[in-house]
């Protein structure tokens, strides 16, 4: 497993971005589809219907934009982690403090609620009483599986031995990283 200050032992072009809900791993995605010039593809936008219904064409959108020769997306969704793992090049798993993330994700989630911004096909923000009646609501989640992680990723990389993972710890330590991969990029 690399390090912020590891280099990289080739460019990556099928990268997947792992941490647990609100660490980060859609904006983080974004960057290195920008850095790269590699499309991101939201994999949320490609699992939530409409009323946060799982969308029936979702393994079959991520087996397509899979077989690209590029593309930055998220790792999540257990039915979707398998093939992501398979045909990915990179894996930069956000491991931050989950103090961080909790703290993220509750802005995120108030944020949201509060401005009733428009997510995926139309869903917004359940109201905030579902924090305690809704076993699903993502801070639950985040809360209930914060350490899966530490298991799923190290497996992932022994199943695939060609995939590269980088783990970062601190913010700061993200955005060292990124800044050397934009570095690292011919013509910037």
């Amino acid at each position: 497993m690399l390090g912020a200050s590891d280099p990289l032992p080739h460019r990556p072009r099928r990268i997947v971005v792992a941490g647990v809900s609100g660490t980060g791993k859609t904006t983080l995605a974004a960057r290195i589809g920008e850095v790269l010039g590699i499309e991101h593809v939201e994999i949320d936008a490609l699992f939530h219907g409409e009323d946060w219904e799982p969308r029936p064409t979702f393994a079959a959108e991520v087996d397509a934009f899979t077989a690209r020769e590029a593309w930055v997306t998220e790792w999540q969704y257990s039915s979707a982690r398998p093939l992501l793992a398979a045909r990915a090049d990179l894996m930069v798993w956000l491991d931050l403090p989950f103090r961080v993330t909790l703290w993220r994700l509750t802005g995120r989630t108030l944020r949201r609620r509060f401005s009733r911004q428009t997510l995926w096909n139309g869903n917004r923000e359940a109201p905030l009483h579902t924090f305690l009646t809704d076993r699903g609501h993502v801070v639950r989640w985040a809360i209930a599986t914060r350490h899966r992680l530490r298991t799923a990723v190290p497996d992932a990389a022994t199943a695939h031995p060609g995939l590269v993972v980088v783990r970062l710890h601190t913010q700061r330590e993200v955005d060292h990283w990124t800044a050397r991969l934009r570095d690292a990029q011919p013509g910037r």
